[in-house]
């Protein structure tokens, strides 16, 4: 370029051709010669900044040379904006870190839960087929510019928002296990009953460990955020399973296994306005009354023949029938009720939520009559996550309930 006696340049910078615009600037030079040049580079990422820039098209830089008295020569450079453009939008995400994130947050039925044995620290052992369903919250995390404290909002009232809520828990404890000095903005769009045997709670708090190891970038594995999170509770291990567990200790102890039941198989979730304290159904329980079937044998029925009335034992649905005499006549009126539509009815954990396996509805009754009217009422399905990803809500997961919204808190 240097030799050329002498150089006439035109530049299409951040030029979006259209049919009029190419016959506008075909002729810049005199010579009918331009000939516009489009990128075939796609979009990677999710850049504010990238979307600003998505209309660039390539840098077309042009010289005309007169090297002497009878010879010209053109030189044609060309060079892809797009890409750069590409380039800077990933080093800007990669820069600027994760500010906000939504996640869903399942909750779970227990196919079975047998009872073993009494321990001497006043708990009891137990042995469970854990499995997530669809129904969940939607939980929002944004960071938050102080330093010292953690805000938490939800949708209902009556839930606790200072340190006796598990969110708030899980994440004072992932800042105690790592050293993080993140601190967050928590708005919990609460879908799930509280005292329903649906582990809503437990779920949170897993959902809070995992978000929080996400801001901080992944320092911590599964693995430790699953054993970190029995010091929360119980239930809470399970739920950094892949969705399906056998589970025994307290609970704690987590066996992943392979879904043993089709994930288009519906139900129905029935939850009476009426709570069940866990503390009092373990209170009134009695081991010498309790099933004696293997929980082995349980599982193992289930993974060959599917769900069946016989196969779906609840230790603690007599206890709880104690508590709320009422529950024991809502179950015996949907088995009553479904006639054979159901493949199997029972209580989830400690209730007070009533299960049909089979069918996404519920008996007519329920509709009917004035004492059911409060009822919490949703369809659910058998879900699982994939291997390092959160759970995420099926497109047609519907939660309602029955006559009265507000019912529908957790």
């Amino acid at each position: 370029m240097a030799a050329m006696a002498a150089s006439h340049f035109f530049c299409s910078h951040h030029m979006n051709y259209s049919s009029d615009s190419i016959s506008k600037f075909s002729n810049p030079l005199g010579d009918g010669s331009l000939r516009p040049y489009f990128s075939s580079h796609k979009s990677k990422g999710f850049s504010s900044f990238q979307t600003k820039c998505r209309n660039s098209r390539t840098h077309i830089v042009k010289a005309i040379s007169d090297s002497s008295k009878h010879e010209r020569k053109q030189v044609e450079l060309v060079y892809n904006l797009d890409e750069k453009l590409n380039r800077l939008a990933d080093e800007v995400d990669m820069n600027a870190g994760l500010s906000r994130l939504s996640l869903f947050s399942p909750c779970k039925i227990n196919v079975f839960l047998r009872i073993t044995s009494k321990r001497p620290d006043g708990f009891h052992d137990l042995a469970s087929l854990f499995h997530v369903i669809s129904l969940g919250d939607k939980i929002k995390f944004s960071l938050s510019p102080s330093k010292s404290k953690d805000r938490l909002s939800t949708n209902v009232p009556g839930i606790p928002l200072d340190e006796r809520n598990l969110i708030i828990k899980a994440l004072n404890l992932y800042r105690k296990k790592t050293g993080s000095d993140k601190f967050f903005w928590v708005h919990v769009d609460k879908r799930v009953p509280t005292g329903a045997g649906l582990g809503g709670g437990s779920s949170n708090a897993a959902t809070a460990l995992w978000a929080a190891n996400q801001f901080s970038g992944g320092v911590a594995t599964e693995k430790e955020l699953q054993e970190w999170s029995g010091e929360i509770g119980s239930d809470v291990p399970f739920f950094f399973s892949k969705g399906a567990a056998y589970c025994t200790g307290r609970g704690e102890i987590v066996q992943d296994i392979p879904s043993p039941v089709p994930f288009d198989l519906p139900m129905v979730l029935i939850k009476p306005p009426e709570a069940c304290s866990t503390a009092e159904v373990y209170k009134r329980f009695r081991l010498d009354v309790s099933s004696t079937i293997e929980p082995s044998t349980l599982l193992e029925k289930i993974s060959k023949n599917g769900i069946s009335q016989d196969v779906c034992v609840n230790d603690l649905e007599a206890p709880a029938f104690e508590v709320l005499p009422s529950l024991k006549r809502l179950k015996q009126r949907i088995l009553a009720a479904g006639r054979g539509k159901y493949d199997a009815v029972f209580m989830s954990g400690s209730g007070s939520t009533i299960v049909g396996v089979g069918s996404p509805d519920p008996p007519q009754f329920i509709y009917d009559e004035e004492d059911y009217k409060d009822v919490f009422l949703s369809e659910a399905t058998f879900i699982t996550r994939g291997d390092q990803q959160w759970y995420t809500e099926p497109s047609s997961s519907n939660a309602t309930s029955h006559m009265d919204k507000s019912n529908c808190v957790g």
